[in-house]
């Protein structure tokens, strides 16, 4: 089969049914990414012209999404006027932490009851990729199965991990199923910061601010944390060096 029939054929192989709801999370400090984001949050940051944020949110309205739960905490005015005017389709709630920053894990936990989708999308509001030869949220999707998934991962390889200079995060077997990375070694795996993910998941979580690692290490003991690999390419936007780096990546690509 030629590559352009291969194409076709996943194309229409990913017509699964996307949740039409995705938390996105902009509360960060993005300490990183300094000066850039002295006066202003991090996901609106711009690469080639437009904001992070504004990458994902038309990723998203592509695939289908109907609803973004962003939750906000540094120059969170800021971040609550653009969507305003920036996220036109989409019904926008706002999970507030100005008050206190509750990271990754505890987001989840707080936003959950603006979340009226099961299961739902998660994204970090940095993310910036290239899809290969589907629609990546939808091709994702169409891997989902509640059955047996509490958490779905969406993971890229390492060479196409663009200005990433981690050692990995994940191993993967032949059935999908993740474990970590060990201690001082390297992992094939780079989280994307995009997943999906069930309520499940948040069940008897900590109370206040804790990262999600503590609920993906119950799901990876319990079996139920899977990955999906990422056919195109996606970038690290971490640092105002990895701007330029990226805005040509995408020149080229």
């Amino acid at each position: 089969m030629s590559a352009a029939r291969r194409s076709l054929r996943l194309r229409a192989e990913v017509e699964a049914e996307v949740p039409h709801t995705a938390m996105i999370m902009a509360a960060g400090l993005g300490k990183r990414m300094r000066p850039l984001t002295a006066t202003r949050p991090k996901p609106l940051v711009e690469v080639n012209g437009k904001a992070l944020l504004d990458h994902v949110l038309d990723r998203l309205r592509f695939a289908g999404v109907t609803k973004v739960v962003v939750n906000v905490h540094y120059l969170a005015d800021a971040l609550e006027a653009h969507l305003t005017t920036r996220a036109k389709g989409l019904d926008v709630v706002i999970s507030d932490e100005r008050d206190l920053l509750m990271e990754t894990g505890g987001g989840l936990v707080k936003a959950a009851p603006l979340i009226d989708s099961e299961p739902f999308l998660s994204l970090n509001s940095d993310n910036l990729w290239i899809d290969g030869p589907a629609d990546t949220i939808k091709l994702l999707s169409s891997q989902w199965d509640g059955s047996k998934m509490d958490a779905l991962l969406l993971l890229v390889p390492q060479a196409r991990a663009m200005g990433h200079k981690g050692l990995g995060d994940f191993h993967m077997d032949r059935t999908g199923r993740l474990r970590r990375r060990e201690r001082s070694r390297v992992a094939p795996f780079v989280f994307t910061g995009i997943q999906i993910v069930s309520k499940r998941l948040l069940r008897d979580a900590p109370e206040g601010p804790f990262s999600t690692n503590i609920l993906w290490d119950r799901a990876i003991e319990e079996g139920r944390a899977f990955g999906a690999v990422h056919q195109g390419l996606w970038f690290d936007v971490g640092t105002p060096q990895s701007i330029p780096f990226t805005e040509a990546a995408l020149e080229d690509a």
